[in-house]
């Protein structure tokens, strides 16, 4: 039986753990980050003392924040099970998570905690800047956004994501970002990928891609990365 490739796009130091799980799907990961993350040295850390939270609307931002500050008294709010867990890994005791997007973290905090609770500090990629914070301050909240890290696109797809779309057969894609969607279709461009089968991790991060031809796009049920590997695998199976 032929084992079919499953090219991920996330960026490093999530796409080797996603690369475990597709693996145990019975699939062949490949790791094609289509963005790279850096941290931005031109960001100063704000007094932490000044904040009664702090907003991760990733893991990375998580990870990013560990490497600037030794601190894990205040309050730590997370978009989904991954962030929470890094969060956790992380040393912060005092964690919450919502179960979907940044429109369910800021619902979250503000059945969770009032404004008056003091300022919150959101913890971020550059480009994540707008929707949790606007939607906090409407309602009172005093938010402050800190970029610790950026994203850059990759300059090339691997040489065995390459490989593995040129063969022409089928092939999975997993993507689980917008930004990430909107870097490979860069890389991409003189690709054909008609035997390309998506699967993305909501309806926003696959947008990018609605002009590709491309054999099928799937959506994850949940914006997480247990429900993108439960569809991934509902899909593997049916090609069995």
């Amino acid at each position: 039986m032929t084992i079919e490739p499953a090219i991920i796009t996330r960026a490093q130091p999530g796409a080797a753990e996603t690369a475990v799980l597709v693996s145990q799907l019975g699939l062949q990961p490949i790791v094609s980050p289509a963005l790279l993350l850096a941290a931005s040295p031109d960001v100063t850390l704000p007094d932490l003392g000044a904040y009664s939270g702090l907003v991760f609307t990733s893991a990375n931002g998580v990870r990013f924040f560990a490497e600037r500050h030794a601190g894990r008294a205040l309050t730590a709010w997370c978009v989904g099970p991954a962030t929470l867990a890094a969060a956790a890994a992380a040393g912060f005791s005092d964690r919450h998570a919502s179960a979907g997007n940044a429109n369910d973290l800021a619902a979250l905090i503000m059945r969770s905690r009032p404004a008056s609770a003091g300022p919150l500090l959101h913890i971020a990629n550059r480009a994540a800047r707008g929707v949790l914070a606007e939607q906090l301050t409407r309602n009172g909240y005093k938010v402050t956004f800190c970029p610790l890290y950026h994203a850059k696109p990759a300059a090339s797809l691997s040489s065995e994501a390459l490989q593995a779309i040129r063969r022409g057969r089928r092939c999975h894609l997993i993507i689980h970002s917008a930004k990430g969607a909107d870097a490979f279709c860069q890389l991409a461009e003189d690709l054909t990928l008609d035997h390309l089968v998506v699967t993305a991790i909501s309806e926003q991060a696959a947008r990018p891609l609605k002009n590709l031809t491309l054999n099928a796009i799937h959506i994850a049920t949940e914006s997480n990365e247990t429900a993108l590997m439960a569809k991934l695998a509902a899909i593997a199976t049916r090609s069995v």
